[in-house]
């Protein structure tokens, strides 16, 4: 179902949010992209932007600062980070590390939305932790302008599903999709969840990663609309046994697919 109403199970991708260095900019360029509505959100909680559709969340969008608040030097890449559920943070948390990954930032309380963390896996790929408070998190997802997939990009594909079976419970599969060879499922429950590929197929100089996937209803015209905006097209639209996709990057270097799942109308 396109909304959400519960909370999501640990280990599922719960929430997506991307940090750049111009937030409103970041915000038109994807409002107008999705049909989002969204706006610059109040000082005392760092300006951080709730972006909806059809008045439910779906994704932020935060201006790059410090904790302190000031502006960092270098500035960050714009990256989008995939949270992933989880019901105890604080044993989460020790569980990455005692599998060894790194935290980038510590468990901290978000009002009574929930607690947060930022870990780096062993290869270096940076994912979020969410424990919901209040608000469970993409309120309405696999529709047209939603995230409908998760994605980690990896050197070593043994090696991250040992990591995150460890962390999560999550299991991982290689994917029974006809033309799907090598891919690697992140299953909860025996539901697939996200995905993980193998870094070989990437361009020199790629980063482990996590992608969010948005679903659209036509890929062609979603990539064309985002160039016209000053995006850029990092693989032309083509069609794969899952849809048709292309990957994109926003203006400031953000980067995500955009898919069109096969059986969509």
């Amino acid at each position: 179902m396109p909304e959400v109403n519960s909370p999501y199970q640990p280990g599922t991708p719960c929430w997506i949010d991307l940090m750049v260095p111009d937030q409103q900019a970041a915000i038109d360029f994807y409002c107008d992209l999705f049909g989002w509505q969204g706006e610059v959100g109040p000082a005392e909680h760092g300006g951080y932007a709730v972006c909806t559709l059809k008045g439910k969340a779906v994704a932020g969008i935060m201006k790059a600062m410090n904790p302190d608040g000031t502006v960092p030097d270098p500035m960050p890449p714009t990256v989008w980070t995939t949270y992933l559920s989880t019901d105890a943070i604080d044993s989460t948390v020790a569980s990455a590390t005692d599998a060894g990954g790194t935290v980038v930032v510590p468990p901290m309380d978000v009002m009574d939305l929930g607690r947060m963390a930022v870990i780096a896996d062993p290869a270096g790929a940076v994912f979020g932790l969410w424990q919901p408070g209040t608000f469970d998190g993409a309120a309405i997802v696999n529709e047209h302008g939603a995230l409908i997939w998760s994605e980690l990009t990896t050197p070593d594909l043994a090696a991250a599903s040992a990591f995150y079976s460890a962390v999560l419970p999550v299991t991982t599969a290689r994917s029974e999709m006809e033309g799907a060879d090598g891919y690697v499922e992140f299953q909860v429950g025996g539901r697939a969840v996200g995905g993980m590929m193998d870094m070989s197929k990437m361009p020199p100089g790629a980063s482990p990663n996590w992608q969010p996937y948005f679903n659209v209803d036509s890929v062609d015209d979603i990539q064309a609309a985002a160039v016209r905006a000053g995006g850029q097209v990092l693989a032309p639209a083509f069609d794969m046994v899952a849809g048709r996709m292309a990957v994109l990057a926003d203006p400031q270097g953000g980067t995500f697919s955009v898919i069109a799942p096969n059986g969509s109308a």
